[in-house]
Order: structure tokens, then C-alpha cells, then sequence
């Protein structure tokens, strides 16, 4: 992270061990048959990656008090399905994307049938691990709403709804409103998700303040679309660890289209600051939440 209070860094850095970990363990082996699919899997989700949902899993969670062993799980179960939707995007048919996380893509390293399947074992993966891992005193009620909203924001109502609006939306004009529809389904689901995950990881979890933080997740996902739309204009490809540029090369409608590089950056700050009004209820406990809010929309990869 880039200029960051050192708490966010040690937080970070932390979190981002026990995911790790976690995913480590998780994964089948690469001695494991099929071995050609185990370590595909495995490099997709082990190659890096600044591992923004996994860290507001925990951060969501331990602002809730919640059991460290269901929070590894739960962001363990977040970052196999982002993962998966990263290798599924980058293939040919969709993005055609040779480059991420400063790597080949999987389908360039393992080929395309190969990465296809990798990405949907990495989906089933998820599921499995919020329906199976131990979670320590998570209950099979806050397990099948868990599996409820992880479905709801991957499909086609999520993630892949967003998806497929994205790619009829190339070459088209689209308004502000249509943009940000968009990026609520294909960014911003997921991100979402991951906070609430981590807050239903916390027992008898307040409604007020299930409401809060699922506000403070839908305002930070589309603060994070924002971002990652400037720097697609301002960064490089080095710095990004995948193609800068690729989506105004592919005519992909983006905010600084729409805005400019200043109102783009405008209005990333106005969904920061609406981020940390939603958590006005909360003490100190979600200062991570609060870093993180200001990490997404100051980020330079």
C-alpha cells in the first residue's frame, strides 16, 4: 500500500498472512490429481494481489468482534471466487488479457481450457468452504445466509450480470447513471459481499449495523470501480501489474470518460466520504474499515 498510516500497513500485512495461509491450506495440492488443474487453481489465487476483500472481511469482522477462525474461511471463500472471475475475464472470449498481477494470465500460462476450468473449480470452491470449513461458533443459519449472499453476488444479478452489461455496453455511450449500474453489479457485488461476510461472522450481528456496513460496502465498491478507472488512464503498466490503458484501447465506457479526470476523482472522494458516514455508529474497532475506504480511493495500483 502507498501512503498509508502505518496501522493500515501492519493491519494489512497481518490479515493478508492469515489469508494466505488459509488459501494455502484450502487448495488441493499440486501432487493432487488432476496436478495440471490443482496448480492452475493455485496460481491464480496464490500469485499475488493486494487482497482488498479478503482485508475487509477481517476488517469488517473484527469490527464486530468476530472469531478469527470464520473470518479466515469467510475471506478465504471471497478471494477463490474473485479469482476465479479475474482468470474467467481475462480469457479470449471476454477481456483477451495477457497480463495480471504482474504475471501471465492463467489462460496464457495453463491455456484456455485448462483456465476455464480452473476458474469454475475456484467457484465451487467457495461455496464449499463456507458450507464445510470449521468456523468456530458460526451457525449452520449464518453458514446458509452467508452461501445466500455470496450466490446472489456472483450471479447474474452480481458479478456476472455486470459482466455481460459490460461487454454489450463496448463502443456504446452510456449515461452516469447506466455506468454506475453497472460497476454496482460487477465490481462493486463482490465487494460488498465481503463486508457483510465478515459482519455475519460476528454473533447475534446487529441489524442497524448489518445495515451500515452493507452501505459502507456498496460505497466503497463503486469508490474502488472509480479508482481503478483513473488509473487505467494515469498509471502504468508496471506499476498496475496488467495492461494500463486496455480499456479505453477496447472503448469501454469509464468515469473519466464521463467526467474527466477531475470529476472522476471528485466523485471517488464523495463516495469515500459517504463511506465514513455510514460508520459513524460504529468506535475505534472500525478504524481499519475507515483506512481501507482511504487506501481504495488514494491507491495507485
Amino acid at each position: 500500500m502507498t501512503m498509508q498510516p502505518p496501522e493500515l500497513v501492519a493491519f494489512a500485512e497481518q490479515c493478508r498472512n492469515r489469508v494466505e495461509n488459509a488459501l494455502a491450506q484450502f487448495l488441493p495440492s499440486s501432487t493432487t490429481l488432476p496436478m495440471d488443474l490443482h496448480e492452475a487453481m493455485r496460481y491464480a489465487v496464490l500469485g499475488g494481489g493486494k487482497r482488498v476483500r479478503p482485508l475487509l472481511v477481517y476488517a469488517a469482522g473484527r469490527a464486530l468482534h468476530a472469531d478469527e477462525q470464520a473470518l479466515d474461511v469467510a475471506a478465504s471463500a471471497v478471494e477463490c471466487l474473485h479469482a476465479y472471475s479475474l482468470v474467467h475475464d481475462d480469457l479470449p472470449a471476454m477481456d483477451n488479457d495477457d497480463l495480471r498481477r504482474g504475471r501471465p494470465t492463467c489462460h496464457r500460462a495453463y491455456g484456455e481450457a485448462l483456465a476455464i476450468l480452473a476458474g469454475d473449480a475456484l467457484q465451487c470452491k467457495a461455496f464449499h468452504l463456507l458450507a464445510h470449513a470449521p468456523m468456530g461458533p458460526v451457525n449452520a443459519d449464518a453458514r446458509l445466509e452467508m452461501l445466500e449472499l455470496l450466490a446472489l453476488a456472483a450471479g447474474s444479478r452480481g458479478m456476472v450480470g455486470g459482466q455481460a452489461i459490460d461487454m454489450a455496453a463496448v463502443g456504446r455511450e452510456l449515461d452516469i447513471a447506466e455506468l454506475e449500474d453497472m460497476h454496482i453489479h460487477k465490481t462493486g457485488a463482490l465487494i460488498r459481499a465481503a463486508v457483510v461476510l465478515g459482519a455475519l461472522c460476528a454473533p447475534a450481528l446487529d441489524e442497524g449495523h448489518r445495515r451500515a456496513l452493507d452501505h459502507y460496502g456498496k460505497c466503497i465498491g463503486l469508490a474502488f470501480q472509480v479508482q481503478d478507472d483513473i488509473l487505467d488512464v494515469i498509471g502504468d503498466t508496471q506499476q498496475l501489474g496488467k495492461q494500463a490503458g486496455a480499456d479505453r484501447a477496447r472503448r469501454k465506457p469509464t468515469y473519466p470518460d464521463l467526467l474527466g479526470l477531475s470529476g472522476a476523482r471528485e466523485r471517488a472522494g464523495e463516495l469515500h466520504q459517504r463511506a465514513l458516514h455510514s460508520l459513524e455508529s460504529f468506535g475505534s474497532e472500525a478504524d481499519p474499515l475507515r483506512w481501507l475506504s482511504g487506501y481504495i480511493v488514494a491507491r495507485s495500483s
